[in-house]
């Protein structure tokens, strides 16, 4: 295939042979352009940098468990100050004692929930509760009142411990523990039936 149409062929294949009869060039196809190792790692630089600007300009959410943690420390808040209100109502030593060992264990156990919650994010323990400046009620809270917050207290603490594990679930179980145990032993009167 070395004849002569052969070679008129490859001239007008080819771009240095590519010119029209009126002296125009035809459009001839370039090489793509080439890419060098330098332009891919400058890319890949530049896309690293600004995905890290990305990230540490939002912050990130708060884990799930934050909510339902804030929830069981304002319940422990409410019940020392509830237990708490009650001791100064009730007359008889015996029962403003447990009253008062009972807020301080729910005070207690507020402590910690805010300091696991501080672990978790990072600053001071969120709460669900809003600050009210509402007046206090007309008659001071009785220890059926605190049996009754404590037990909601337990029944919440020992389902959120069934979801959690490791340490949430062991503070959480404990906490469950301790207020079902100060509302079926500490605060019921003698000669009760528990």
């Amino acid at each position: 295939m070395h004849s002569a149409a052969w070679v008129l062929i490859m001239h007008a294949l080819s771009p240095r042979w590519g010119r029209a009869g009126n002296g125009r060039m035809l459009h001839v196809p370039s090489r793509p352009p080439t890419v060098s190792r330098r332009r891919v790692l400058f890319g890949a630089a530049a896309l690293a940098l600004l995905g890290s600007i990305a990230a540490a300009c939002g912050s990130p959410p708060p884990p799930p468990d934050v909510d339902e943690l804030a929830a069981q420390l304002d319940r422990a808040r409410v019940d020392s100050q509830l237990a708490t209100d009650a001791a100064a109502a009730t007359p008889p030593p015996p029962a403003a004692q447990a009253l008062t060992a009972v807020a301080s264990e729910r005070s207690a156990h507020a402590q910690v929930l805010s300091d696991e919650l501080v672990r978790m994010v990072g600053k001071n323990a969120p709460t669900t509760t809003a600050t009210s400046t509402t007046a206090q009620p007309a008659t001071a809270p009785t220890t059926k009142d605190v049996i009754a917050a404590l037990r909601q207290s337990a029944d919440s603490a020992a389902q959120l411990a069934a979801k959690q594990s490791g340490y949430r679930a062991g503070l959480l179980g404990s906490i469950a523990a301790s207020c079902t145990a100060a509302y079926t032993v500490a605060l019921v009167p003698v000669g009760a039936p528990q």
